[in-house]
């Protein structure tokens, strides 16, 4: 079971990036950004990046020692959004 924040990213994901192989149905907390789950490359990471930026006013830099971590799954990205978002 997703929380709203996670629900919510996945759907921006989904549409900013036009991923149209990924149901929203099948998406979990524990799905992977990288290679199976949504399937992002490094260039879909930057765009995600731009996008929390702008929509939750806080940087996420490529130069972050942690950003294995936050990209890891829809999950790890929701915390760091949730931790960091301007509100």
């Amino acid at each position: 079971m997703m929380n709203a924040l996670e629900k919510e990213l996945a759907a921006l994901i989904v549409g900013e990036l036009n991923l149209e192989d990924v149901s929203l149905d099948d998406v979990s907390a524990e799905t992977p950004l990288y290679g199976e789950g949504f399937g992002l490359d490094s260039i879909d990471i930057l765009e995600i990046a731009l996008l929390i930026s702008k929509k939750y006013g806080f940087e996420l830099r490529s130069d972050n020692p942690d950003n294995e971590k936050i990209f890891a799954t829809l999950g790890a990205l929701a915390a760091c959004v949730e931790a960091n978002r301007v509100r």
